[in-house]
């Protein structure tokens, strides 16, 4: 039986949003046309994946499956959408992910002597998508800060970095040459505690069980604004540090947490020489200087 990718999309949607009507709109359909289009592919999937009340919607098992089996297939077919796009405009392209505090130019310029005739383009990525764009093909390739999902995809090992502390500027600790993460016990971390695993296993919230919930950040910016207003603290790359340095939040060394990995990824199923190309120019870059 083939799947309506149309129909996927439409699943996905109410299954983000568990509200048809929500779906419909960031949809831009009526929402009865998004029913129609959910049962039907009920009925062609011949299972329930949704189960509705009227006061809720629900994934069903068989719903929270279909979700996990329908985003890499949609994300690969958008990437198939955009190659082929790219290959019915002529001229080559690479393009280039990267995250906060990172510098790409030498590797371009290294990149842009050895294939003049290819254009160049990068992407600033973040926590959220570092690894989305490649699989939905808006990169070739994308340097990453671990961890990542690393399912389907090539890593090269570039380069790793110390972590700072980042706390408001009138913080107890700040202005210290150096902290210990012990000293960060008793304070709320503005990110996953996975992140972070030298905290998560001596934070004094987690023990407590009153750990504050963590808010939506998208950006450095955003992160930084919540540590100048007080709301906790946060554990970054020292590049990203110096990147965005601003006078009410202060930088402070952790000597005792592991260094931030940085590496170069692409899609395992790729062949590009372009891609081979740019990993062995990588390598060689000094990405500290």
């Amino acid at each position: 039986m083939d799947v309506d990718l149309r129909k996927l999309r439409y699943f996905v949607a109410v299954a983000e949003e568990l509200h048809f009507g929500r779906a419909a709109d960031r949809l831009h359909i009526a929402q009865p046309v998004l029913s129609r289009q959910i049962r039907a592919l009920e009925d062609e999937l011949k299972v329930q994946l949704f189960a509705r009340t009227k006061r809720s919607t629900e994934l069903t098992a068989a719903g929270r499956q279909l979700l996990d089996d329908a985003r890499p297939l949609l994300a690969s077919a958008e990437a198939m959408r955009r190659r082929v796009v790219q290959a019915a405009r002529g001229p080559k392209t690479f393009t280039i992910g990267f995250m906060p505090g990172i510098t790409v130019t030498p590797a371009v310029r290294a990149f842009s002597a050895v294939h003049p005739e290819v254009e160049v383009e990068v992407i600033r990525t973040t926590w959220v998508d570092q690894v989305d764009v490649l699989h939905d093909g808006r990169v070739d390739v994308s340097i990453v800060r671990l961890p990542i999902a690393q399912a389907g995809l090539s890593i090269r090992p570039l380069f790793e970095e110390p972590r700072v502390a980042m706390l408001r500027s009138d913080h107890r600790l700040a202005g210290k040459p150096e902290i210990d993460i012990a000293d960060l016990a008793d304070e709320h971390l503005l990110q996953p505690p996975d992140a972070v695993p030298e905290w998560r296993d001596i934070a004094l919230e987690l023990r407590t069980g009153k750990a504050k919930p963590v808010p939506e950040m998208r950006s450095v910016e955003e992160k930084m604004e919540h540590v100048a207003a007080g709301s906790g603290v946060s554990i970054i790359p020292l590049s990203v540090a110096t990147f965005y340095q601003r006078p009410d939040v202060a930088a402070v060394p952790v000597t005792d947490i592991a260094a931030n990995k940085v590496c170069l990824a692409w899609m395992a199923s790729r062949r590009s020489p372009l891609i081979y190309d740019f990993a062995e120019l990588a390598a060689d870059i000094d990405w500290m200087r």
